[in-house]
C-alpha cells in the first residue's frame, strides 16, 4: 500500500527547500523522503533513497499528516521517574539536617552507603548508592570532609 501524504500546506519543492535550511539533519532526511512521496516515487525507492525501511517512512508519512513538519523532529523523552516524591525528599533532608543518632542508626555519621539502607529501611525505596548522593545534592548537601589532622598535634600551639 503506497503513504498517502494528505496534508497539502507544502509542495514537493517546498520541502525540499525546508529540508535544505533544516538544522536537524534527520528531520531535513524525513522531509526529503516525504517530498519524493509527494513527486509520485514508490515507497521502496523513496524510502531506500532517504536511508530508511518502508514502513518508516508509512510512520513519518503518518506523524507529517497528522502533525506537519514538527511531526518530522524526534521528540524527546521525559526519563526516568523520581524515585523519591517531594516529601520523602524533604523527609530525607530534614534526617540529614539532624544528623545520625549512634544508638539508632549505628553510625557516628552519614556516609552515602547509610544513606542508601535508611532510605530503603525507612522510605521503601531502593537505590544504588550513588544515587542516594544525587538525591541529597538536589537540596543543597553537599560531601564535607573534615581537615586532615596529626594524632600526636598540640591544638593550642598555633595559639
Amino acid at each position: 500500500m503506497a503513504v498517502a501524504v494528505t496534508r497539502t500546506d507544502l509542495s514537493a519543492r517546498e520541502l525540499r527547500a525546508t529540508a535544505s535550511k533544516a538544522k536537524d539533519a534527520q528531520a531535513a532526511r524525513r522531509m526529503l523522503a516525504i517530498a519524493l512521496v509527494l513527486d509520485a516515487v514508490d515507497r521502496k525507492t523513496a524510502a531506500e533513497s532517504c536511508g530508511m525501511d518502508r514502513q518508516t517512512l508509512r510512520d513519518w508519512g503518518h506523524r507529517y499528516n497528522a502533525e506537519g513538519l514538527e511531526g518530522l523532529s524526534d521528540r524527546s523523552s521525559a526519563g526516568p521517574a523520581p524515585r523519591l516524591r517531594p516529601a520523602q525528599k524533604a523527609e530525607l533532608a530534614q534526617m540529614v539536617r539532624e544528623g545520625s543518632n549512634l544508638a539508632v542508626d549505628g553510625v557516628v555519621r552519614w556516609r552515602r552507603v547509610d544513606l542508601q539502607r535508611k532510605i530503603e529501611a525507612h522510605l521503601r525505596v531502593t537505590m544504588h548508592e550513588r544515587t542516594a548522593r544525587t538525591q541529597l545534592a538536589a537540596p543543597g548537601f553537599r560531601r564535607l570532609s573534615v581537615r586532615p589532622q596529626h594524632p600526636k598535634s598540640d591544638p593550642e600551639a598555633p595559639a
